[in-house]
């Protein structure tokens, strides 16, 4: 397999869209040097052109003065951090909503967060897409105002599953408002700060991940319903400040709708494929139920791939996978993923279920590990550098295994935080600090930089597959408990504990196939730098990123 962006991508140049994941790719940068994006875009072949006085990039010709851009970034922030904390509040609410719905089982509950994974993973590309062709300012207000009004109906669901589709609409408008963030932000940033705009969009989630768990526990011991109704005040305020200060990036409006039919595939096959697992044990692994769940996703996902690989903007640009350090460490990233939600979940269960502790207490339990990441996310840079993304990825899941097994290991029903929980809690979070943004870093820059947008968004989709996974197959593993029998319940963890150590081996040994990045000799007068992006013909399917 070629690693070579030119040579991978040689068939076609796949649909760039105005996305980022979990940390930000813009076109003409990289997404973890924190070079400033280039401005020098053609407009030879765009039959819109931006209108006058905006860069071809999307941000207006010098930014906006820089007491308007603070503005605008507290706007943009407010909507980053809202939609990044929901994952962690609301895994520390999920226990106290099951007592609330008259002890709902884990596998009704388990879509609370599964519901919101797959749809938020199927339309993040069409929603990328619709904000490049209306306005990635609307898309942002209009995504925004479907978060709030989704979390004010999950604040009164009256049942489990009114609650399920609350989230599923939760989910679609952060998958609106996820998208058009950077862009907006860039558009407003000066040039010589659009560097610093980067790096600060990426703290913003860091920070609403380390603070997650505790804020999840404060609010949930007022009641499990304020995880959502925190929301509102930040949506209206976003709702309010946003019309006046959000600047006009160009819209896109020549650029190919993404193929939604492939969407909907997607949704049906990862849904199946989770129905399948979650109820296994209640059904029986061989019931025709379990065999027809997991036929439908073989026959779903088939059609996914179907169209993807025919669709002139599919969900999955297939030429993508043909660069194989993207194709690695997007499928390492899958299997960590899988890991990772089941280490969440199961942590903030074993503390509720297992040792009987309040929510904040939980909270406060869980904080010590996603406080380890931001501060090792920047760390492992020279690391990367040194010894390559592959050798520091596959070191993390090492290290991430180490903590599960000790938890395998000295967890007992008796609490004991200091000398159990806590040391497991360290290593995963040293763990995920080396492995989530190097995967993601050295995903998205092996591709040119026109794909750079497209790229995140693969990786992202990819992300939230996995966690839906991880999530059914701790439920799985715990839906085998006799009930009222603690040994046999501490026995399913260690079973779902021993799962995710497989996971983190398989993710071990995908990173080990990352290669690394082979210098491109520079021509006699000039530096070294990053292959060029292949030019791809001017086509509707192709519309320019976010700046």
């Amino acid at each position: 397999m070629d690693d070579r962006p030119e040579a991978a991508l040689r068939s076609g140049q796949p649909p760039t869209i105005s996305l980022v994941g979990d940390l930000p790719s813009a076109r003409g940068g990289t997404p973890t040097s924190g070079a400033p994006p280039s401005t020098s875009t053609s407009t030879a072949a765009d039959p819109h052109p931006p209108a006058p006085g905006v860069a071809a990039s999307g941000a207006a010709q010098g930014g906006a003065p820089a007491a308007r851009f603070g503005r605008v970034f507290a706007v943009v922030a407010a909507g980053v951090a809202m939609s990044n904390l929901d994952l962690f509040i609301v895994n520390v609410a999920l226990p106290d909503m099951g007592r609330h719905f008259g002890g709902s089982s884990l596998s009704s509950l388990s879509w609370v967060l599964n519901g919101y994974a797959v749809v938020f993973a199927a339309l993040l590309v069409p929603a990328g897409n619709f904000a490049d062709r209306t306005s990635p300012r609307r898309a942002y207000l209009w995504g925004t105002g479907i978060f709030a009004f989704a979390s004010a109906l999950c604040a009164v669901a009256p049942g489990v599953w009114f609650l399920v589709a609350a989230r599923v609409l939760q989910a679609a408008g952060a998958a609106v408002m996820t998208p058009s963030s950077l862009g907006l932000l860039l558009a407003a940033a000066p040039p010589e700060r659009r560097g610093a705009a980067v790096r600060a969009w990426t703290a913003v989630s860091g920070l609403a991940a380390a603070l997650g768990p505790v804020a999840g526990g404060l609010l949930t011991e007022l009641d499990w319903r304020w995880v959502f109704l925190v929301n509102l005040p930040i949506g209206l305020a976003v709702l309010v400040a946003g019309p006046r200060l959000l600047p006009h990036p160009p819209r896109r409006p020549n650029a190919g709708r993404t193929d939604l039919v492939s969407a909907v595939l997607l949704t049906g096959g990862i849904a199946a494929l989770a129905l399948g697992l979650v109820r296994g044990p209640d059904w029986g692994w061989g019931s025709a139920r379990v065999v027809g769940s997991l036929l439908a996703t073989a026959l779903l996902l088939a059609g996914f791939f179907y169209r993807s690989a025919r669709h002139p903007a599919p969900v999955l640009p297939l030429p993508l996978l043909r660069v194989r350090t993207f194709s690695a460490a997007t499928v390492a990233a899958v299997v960590f993923s899988v890991a990772f939600a089941a280490m969440l979940l199961s942590g903030i269960l074993w503390c509720q279920d297992v040792w009987h502790w309040s929510a904040l207490r939980t909270g406060l339990a869980i904080a010590p590990g996603p406080l380890m990441v931001p501060g090792l996310a920047i760390a492992a840079g020279p690391l990367v550098a040194r010894l390559g993304a592959g050798t520091v990825a596959a070191a993390g899941c090492l290290v991430f295994g180490a903590g599960i097994t000790w938890w395998i290991l000295r967890l007992e029903p008796h609490p004991d935080y200091a000398g159990g929980m806590l040391p497991g809690m360290l290593l995963t979070g040293v763990g995920v600090g080396l492995i989530l943004p190097t995967l993601i870093s050295a995903a998205v820059t092996a591709l040119p930089a026109a794909s750079f947008s497209t790229g995140s968004a693969v990786v992202t989709m990819a992300r939230q597959i996995g966690t839906v996974i991880g999530i059914a197959l701790l439920v799985a593993a715990l839906g085998g408990a006799t009930p009222g029998d603690l040994g046999s319940l501490t026995d399913a963890y260690d079973l779902g504990w021993i799962i995710t150590d497989a996971a983190v081996v398989l993710a071990a040994l995908a990173c080990l196939t990352i290669p690394r990045p082979r210098p491109t000799r520079a021509q006699p007068g000039e530096s070294p730098q990053a292959p060029a992006s292949p030019q791809a013909p001017a086509s509707p399917q192709a519309p320019a990123s976010a700046p």
